[in-house]
């Protein structure tokens, strides 16, 4: 099977949100029909209110749609329960998040090992996966620190760490930049930039256009629906 016929790592089809509060219907998602194939480096962009962090939270299993469906590397999960969601979540998907969610009482080291913990992961193929999560980084000098000890930027770096130690499907990153004054930002971007030159799947929300404009391929959220769906300019 050719890779243009491959079935892509993320398939959404009709996908719909709605949120219901005092008999109020708000429909954050209407009819997404979105696929990304492996290999891919996504920016989903949009004004504030567009939809975008809900369609990252169903992409990353966060949250559940109303209604479609969504296939995650061939299989079918738009139905599944929270324990399996949370299953395939620890497996498939890495997460960088614009306020880094490092555990505070925890190290650097045990902070990006800690996933790996939850997947039942051997302990030395746990040390070897932090070590070189971590100096792909460069923050193995760091590991035995904790996140009150490091900058913002440091933070968020060992979050890549974290999110790409399990060797995920794909990296989802949420406003990853929103936390960090624009020279970390910056860096933290050089870093995703090396991920997918080594062939890491990425799909990130940012408001900032020129982080938006690294990705190589743009998708345009506005009320809720797909307005537009590309490749960014080289």
């Amino acid at each position: 099977m050719t890779e243009q016929t491959a079935e892509p790592l993320l398939r959404l089809t009709g996908i719909k949100k709605v949120f219901l509060t005092d008999e109020l219907e708000t429909h954050a998602l209407r009819e997404i029909h979105l696929d990304v194939r492996k290999g891919e480096y996504v920016a989903i962009e949009g004004p504030s209110g567009s939809g975008k962090t809900t369609l990252l939270s169903i992409l990353g299993l966060l949250d559940v749609a109303s209604a479609g469906t969504y296939r995650l590397a061939g299989n079918e999960v738009s139905g599944i329960d929270a324990r399996a969601r949370a299953k395939i979540r620890n497996r498939e998907i890495g997460f960088v998040f614009q306020s880094f969610n490092l555990i505070g009482d925890l190290t650097v080291r045990e902070n990006v090992e800690l996933p790996l913990v939850y997947r039942g992961m051997p302990a030395a193929e746990r040390r070897s996966r932090v070590d070189a999560a971590l100096d792909k980084v460069k923050m193995a000098h760091r590991g035995g620190h904790v996140p009150s000890q490091l900058s913002g930027g440091q933070q968020q770096r060992v979050a890549v760490a974290r999110a790409v130690a399990g060797d995920p499907a794909i990296v989802f990153a949420d406003e990853p930049t929103g936390s960090l004054d624009s020279k970390n930002g910056d860096a933290v971007m050089d870093l995703l930039d090396e991920l997918h030159a080594g062939g890491a799947t990425i799909c990130i929300v940012t408001h900032a256009r020129e982080y938006a404009r690294r990705a190589t391929r743009a998708i345009h959220l506005f009320d809720g629906s797909v307005v537009e769906d590309g490749a960014h300019a080289a």
